[in-house]
């Protein structure tokens, strides 16, 4: 071993002795992780009975762990895989915007976890997405290519591994409908169920069966690295993770925080040489709670590596964890924002087997057009089969506006069709899984709270210090926000004296929250067409035109016209356009004719998502 790697090594066997690590190697061990892209837990047998065999990962199961409560706490690539390099919540470090128009720093000197490790003598490769919305350092990765293996590392050298499988990401939905016939599947297609919400249609039977057909050719890929291990005599001196980096894909799941998009798979197995440093049996499963603010925490622990303080997870097996702690910490967080072109503002808590999912802009139906999603054959079927008046009442919910607050008891209702928020008998559960949100949005703080556009320009040298410096104001907005879940004669008052407000913001939030609850508080109609004719923020004039569209006040184009022409920055046009494409839609159907030659150049370049936003718009005849 060369000088260099002997001086870390020896570090990294200290520390591992001194935080009292029984091993039965000196050597740390090497730790892989094997990640799926887009696959929640309901695909796979070993998760779910509607799931196809998956025999790779129930090898490793039964040579490891299987967790059956794991959560990413974003249901999009970028976010999921920023929160999982970092340890920490989007957005409360910037990095919640999918996809990103800049790049934010890593908070508080905090470093992408694999730094750790490579300081620590560990050889750390990528192989190869990383994705990550955070400015990128050199000193993270040895390696990070389509090239990358543990096997360019120095002799003896204790290695970290990530070895992504695109096989199971979105676009392998993407294909023509003409494939039914010409592409067969080898999955039965009618051995899996379709979702209640679902349409039960051909297309969505063979979307199901498809998708499964990739889970199996996902799990081949996983099989073969586990033999390259094997043959290179590492198996039982490595910790390999299975883990999907967050739910999908089809229709409704991957984006939005369902379980469907947050719930994901996720089996360890443990090494023979390192068995008696867990505490949890091979073989075993577990039903303790994981998120993705944990995955890095966990790997440096189980490297014998310090966790920085700066880091919002926590180690949940290996030396030195409390474990009846952990079984009862049984809560995992959820947050969507911009997704692409497509703006909402949705954060989740789960607790045991209820979940709560508040929507601050519930007037922005799930269904609301995103292109991307809209490339899978299946979500246009829904579409249309809604606009043509084919589907139920549980099977349109996605395109309608969603309730503020929405609970459920996802054990016996595990698709989230149930909304419990309104029945006395969880009135008792529903306090606390709000007290509990509201504890967090406020305790990280939340960033959102301000639109993206400000944030790009006000916060993003440093998100972090930017939230510590404006907590207060942020706590307030949310008190603002959380109006809209209040009696409305009471909630009417308050947001009477916030729409006169000086703070900007605080009117933002009374108009949104002011478009929540529609026809009810049409008394405030005349200060909210002063503001759309006056207000000194274009997107607040576009809030209240977005009221009065609503409700039928008056015609939302012309003030929403005059603010797209005259943003300023892209992602502000960006939102305007949201709020076009809402009040487009099927559901209001106004019509905007844009003139887009009035529209800031600099927005419209061939890639822009505001682009994205004007072809669709084009396309529509209402």
């Amino acid at each position: 071993m060369k000088i260099k790697y002997i001086l870390p090594a020896l570090v990294l066997i200290i520390n591992v002795a001194c935080k009292g690590q029984e091993q039965t190697n000196q050597k740390p061990p090497n730790i892989v992780w094997i990640v799926s892209e887009d696959n929640s837990k309901h695909y796979l047998k070993l998760f779910d009975k509607n799931g196809i065999e998956t025999p790779n990962i129930e090898a490793l199961a039964k040579h490891g762990v299987q967790f059956n409560r794991v959560f990413s706490n974003a249901p999009v690539c970028s976010v999921a895989r920023s929160t999982i390099i970092s340890g920490c919540y989007a957005p409360r470090t910037g990095a919640q915007f999918h996809r990103r128009t800049e790049l934010v720093p890593m908070p508080d000197s905090l470093r992408m976890f694999p730094a750790y490790l490579r300081d620590a003598g560990y050889y750390t490769v990528n192989n190869s997405k990383e994705d990550y919305n955070f400015e990128k350092s050199d000193k993270v990765w040895n390696e990070s290519s389509s090239k990358g293996t543990w096997k360019n590392r120095q002799q003896d050298q204790p290695f970290f591994y990530v070895h992504n499988i695109g096989t199971t990401h979105e676009s392998r939905l993407h294909f023509p409908e003409s494939d039914m016939k010409d592409a067969p599947t080898t999955a039965n297609i009618d051995e899996y169920t379709v979702q209640p919400n679902h349409p039960d249609t051909e297309l969505f039977r063979y979307t199901n069966a498809r998708y499964r057909d990739k889970m199996v050719e996902m799990d081949n890929q996983l099989g073969e690295v586990v033999k390259a291990l094997e043959a290179d005599g590492q198996l039982e001196n490595t910790f390999i993770f299975y883990y999907g980096d967050h739910g999908g894909v089809l229709p409704g799941s991957k984006g939005y925080l369902y379980e469907t998009g947050l719930h994901v798979p996720m089996v360890v197995r443990i090494p023979e040489n390192y068995k008696d440093i867990i505490d949890l049996k091979i073989g075993s499963q577990t039903d303790r709670f994981v998120s993705f603010i944990d995955l890095a925490p966990t790997v440096l622990n189980l490297a014998g590596v310090q966790v920085p303080g700066q880091i919002d997870g926590k180690p949940v097996f290996g030396n030195g964890v409390d474990v009846k702690k952990l079984d009862k910490e049984n809560v995992a967080y959820g947050y969507a924002d911009r997704f692409d072109e497509k703006y909402d503002m949705v954060r989740s808590v789960r607790k045991g087997k209820y979940k709560y999912i508040r929507s601050y802009n519930p007037y922005n139906f799930d269904g609301l057009m995103n292109n991307y999603r809209y490339q899978q054959a299946a979500y246009r079927e829904w579409k249309e089969m809604y606009e043509d008046g084919k589907l139920n009442e549980l099977q349109s919910a996605f395109f309608k506006s969603r309730a503020p607050e929405m609970l459920f008891d996802v054990e016996n209702d595990p698709y989230e069709t149930i909304n419990l928020a309104n029945d006395s008998n969880f009135g008792t559960t529903l306090k606390e899984m709000r007290g509990l949100l509201n504890e967090w949005v406020s305790g990280m703080p939340d960033l959102s709270f301000y639109p993206e556009f400000y944030l790009v320009q006000n916060a993003f040298d440093n998100p972090v210090e930017f939230g510590r410096a404006h907590k207060k104001d942020i706590k307030n907005y949310i008190k603002t926000a959380n109006l809209m879940l209040q009696d409305t004669a009471i909630a009417q008052t308050e947001l009477k004296k916030q729409l006169r407000s000086t703070d900007p913001w605080q009117r933002y939030w009374a108009l949104i929250v002011c478009s929540s609850f529609g026809d009810k508080v049409n008394a405030l109609t005349p200060v909210i067409k002063e503001i759309a004719k006056n207000d000194k923020e274009g997107i607040n004039r576009v809030k209240a035109a977005e009221f009065l569209g609503l409700t039928k006040a008056a015609n939302p184009a012309p003030a929403m016209l005059e603010a797209l022409y005259t943003a300023q920055y892209e992602t502000e046009a960006l939102l305007i356009l949201n709020s076009i494409v809402l009040l487009n839609s099927s559901n209001y159907g106004y019509k905007f004719s844009i003139e887009e030659n009035k529209i800031n150049p600099d927005f419209r370049t061939e890639k822009s998502e505001v682009t994205r936003r004007l072809e669709f718009l084009n396309t529509q005849v209402h």
